[in-house]
């Protein structure tokens, strides 16, 4: 099961037609329960996504590239979401263009492609849920990609579930759930 350029495609899809008809409300009410407003969540889902397609463009092994991406600030909803959305884009085309080989420094360990395609997805339909849950809504997520997200990035066996409608965290925090980051050059990120 691998997690690809076109899930990234299909996420940041699910994420733009689930926010865009509430870009006419305030979003200065919090996430869900972040303390973050939904403004700030949506420019945390583009910095988070630009970030891992300059992780792969540069390939760093022992940090991130040291750059922040932020939308303006008298951007509107609609606009904020648009950075959202040109995040999930561009990882989308660096993943398409990295080779399979292509290792870059993530704090749970070396990640290939398609490790930092499953973390990207995993970011947007996260937050971006955060942020639909703010108005007291749910994004409707592609399943299949979940499921094959979800095995790459939390790679632990499960015992099986029954399939949820809605998106929901994980019980522990994401940093416990990963597995310990190999010392050598690959880690739980790279196959």
């Amino acid at each position: 099961m691998t997690v690809t350029a076109d899930d990234i495609d299909s996420v940041i899809s699910c994420v733009m037609s689930g926010l865009l008809p509430i870009t006419d409300r305030d979003w200065s009410v919090p996430a869900g329960t972040l303390e973050w407003d939904c403004w700030h969540t949506a420019e945390h889902i583009g910095d988070s996504l630009l970030s891992y397609a300059w992780q792969l463009a540069v390939q760093p092994t022992s940090r991130y590239v040291r750059a922040v991406a932020t939308a303006e600030k008298d951007a509107s909803p609609a606009e904020v979401l648009e950075f959202a959305v040109t995040g999930g884009r561009i990882l989308a085309s660096m993943v398409r263009t990295s080779r399979a080989h292509v290792r870059a420094y993530h704090p749970d360990g070396m990640a290939d492609p398609e490790g930092f395609a499953g973390l990207g997805c995993h970011e947007a339909l996260l937050h971006g849920n955060d942020i639909a849950r703010g108005f007291g809504l749910s994004l409707d997520p592609p399943r299949d990609v979940c499921r094959r997200v979800l095995a790459r990035i939390f790679p632990r066996p499960r015992a099986p579930r029954p399939p949820r409608s809605r998106i929901s965290r994980p019980k522990r925090p994401a940093h416990l759930m990963l597995p310990t980051p190999a010392p050598s050059a690959t880690g739980p990120m790279s196959h």
